[in-house]
């Protein structure tokens, strides 16, 4: 168990899909690092809630996601379904940290995974823990938060969102 690296934007292996995982123990010392790496970024940059494989240099579809007190180890992961109902929100990536994206997803998911012991389960998820999901399963094809910016102009500096809209989401705005 080890903190890794975190891949940045522009490293090639981001874009790579990622391969299934066929065996637990295959995927055991991975989400380990995962979690570990995760607890280290959130130490130095005072957020995280989920990290895919690919991240740390895995092309494998595993992610390691804490929310709500709960730790998710989550092994081929894939949408059973996802509601028609859109969300508009600000999301950010430990691969590119210090930039925010205007993007849309969906309000619910369900996704369909195994855990780490192989067992076969269903997540369902609305709001927040729905958009990082698939934040997250959008990692593991390739696909960056970048890639779904509504337009040219939803991308933002973390300072810059700071000054424009953390006092506005303060006061109970967007």
């Amino acid at each position: 168990m080890s903190v890794r690296r975190i891949l940045q934007l522009g490293d090639p292996l981001l874009r790579a899909v990622s391969t299934p995982v066929s065996r637990a123990a295959e995927a055991e010392a991975v989400f380990e690092d995962l979690r570990d790496t995760l607890h280290d970024f959130r130490r130095t940059h005072g957020f995280g809630r989920g990290i895919s494989a690919v991240q740390i240099g895995e092309p494998k579809r595993l992610i390691y996601i804490e929310v709500e007190g709960r730790a998710y180890c989550l092994r081929n992961p894939e949408f059973e379904s996802q509601s028609e109902e859109k969300l508009r929100l600000w999301d950010d990536c430990f691969s590119f940290p210090d930039l925010l994206v205007w993007l849309e997803r969906a309000e619910q998911v369900r996704v369909r995974y195994q855990d780490e012991a192989g067992t076969a389960r269903m997540l369902d998820a609305r709001g927040p823990f729905a958009e990082l999901l698939q934040h997250e399963m959008d990692h593991l094809d390739g696909v960056l938060a970048i890639d779904r910016a509504l337009d040219r102009n939803s991308l933002c500096t973390r300072e810059e969102w700071k000054a424009r809209h953390a006092p506005a989401a303060q006061r109970g705005g967007a």
